[in-house]
């Protein structure tokens, strides 16, 4: 039977309410400082099953576990390297999860069957006092539909989620807008494994830093992978999403010849005065761009959108996040123009 799913405030008695829920072994919606993640106790393999279930994600996709504090994470994992915890004291609590040996007591249905966990420390104040009120750390990936856009309102959650759990925190908009830079260690050396607002240069201070392939390459159906987001298609309206590669003029150029029923552009701002076909902007700058990325993808389900072409963004600094969520809500479909 579908649960009634109650939309909850971000005060703490509300907060309380969702944490006894998580504690008894349910789920709720939780606001991120990235994205709203789907929150069950990590440690119950029970409630994080009922994750997967009302997601209908794959269960060869890990999830990501989050603490209160740094102090805590030696708790979850093992070995854990000296350059973790530098770069988690700069860091954390933040848009950052490192993936580390797991201990036991994280079931395998948390870490899809890997000896590995990702760890998280959330800033955003709601999902910190979820996890002090639950007692529990948390798992949570986006909570979304699995292959849909990922939730950055609480509304959006409820689009997805309504009478799939029992409630839902009201945080407010998501003030990073794509979910957390994943990182792990290799003899010393930083790999990232998915981009986000923690940038590579930054992490260079600590050490060399290796850009996994994933990140603008898919990974094969039976390859397993230690992140989210490195597999399958992910991100995508219903829409069938297009990235144009050009600078702002063959751009143009090219959404107002391919103008149709059911066919819109997703430009830069600037762009969008020169359109001549419907569009719908997603920014100027790679930070206003990550923060509207969902919400205009998501955007498009509401308006029927059938094609949609959007104009790729900078492919570097946060950039490289935003490129890497829009390659895969387009099944990497891409025209370079010139």
């Amino acid at each position: 039977m579908d649960l009634e799913t109650e939309l909850l405030t971000s005060s703490d008695d509300d907060i309380k309410k969702a944490a006894e829920i998580i504690a008894a072994g349910g789920i709720v919606g939780m606001p991120t400082e990235t994205v709203y993640g789907l929150a069950a106790d990590a440690e119950n393999a029970d409630a994080v099953r009922k994750i997967f279930m009302a997601k209908g994600r794959p269960q060869d996709n890990p999830l990501i576990v989050h603490l209160a504090d740094i102090s805590d994470i030696s708790d979850y994992a093992y070995d854990i390297p000296d350059i973790a915890y530098k770069i988690a004291e700069r860091f954390c609590p933040g848009p950052l999860t490192m993936v580390l040996p797991k201990r036991d007591r994280i079931p395998d249905i948390t870490s899809a069957g890997l000896d590995t966990v990702g760890i998280r420390i959330p800033s955003h104040k709601a999902a910190r006092k979820l996890i002090k009120f639950s007692g529990k750390a948390i798992a949570a990936p986006s909570a979304n539909l699995s292959g849909s856009p990922s939730p950055t309102t609480a509304i959006h959650v409820m689009n997805d989620m309504n009478g799939k759990i029992p409630a839902v925190i009201d945080g407010g908009s998501c003030p990073v807008g794509v979910e957390s830079t994943v990182i792990s260690f290799e003899s010393g050396k930083i790999r990232i494994l998915r981009p986000g607002f923690v940038l590579a240069e930054e992490l260079s201070e600590f050490g060399e830093v290796i850009i996994d392939r994933h990140i603008t390459e898919a990974a094969d159906n039976g390859e397993k992978v230690l992140s989210p987001g490195m597999k399958y298609k992910h991100y995508s309206p219903k829409a069938n999403v297009t990235i144009i590669d050009g600078d702002s003029e063959h751009y143009i150029e090219f959404v107002n010849s391919h103008g149709g029923e059911g066919v819109f552009a997703m430009p830069f701002d600037s762009d969008e005065p020169f359109c001549r076909i419907p569009a719908v902007p997603y920014g100027d700058t790679c930070e206003e761009q990550a923060a509207k990325l969902f919400d205009v993808l998501r955007k498009f389900d509401e308006i029927g959108a059938k094609q949609v072409y959007a104009r790729c963004p900078a492919v570097s600094g946060v950039g490289l996040a935003v490129y890497n969520r829009l390659l895969r809500a387009a099944g990497f479909e891409i025209i370079k123009i010139t």
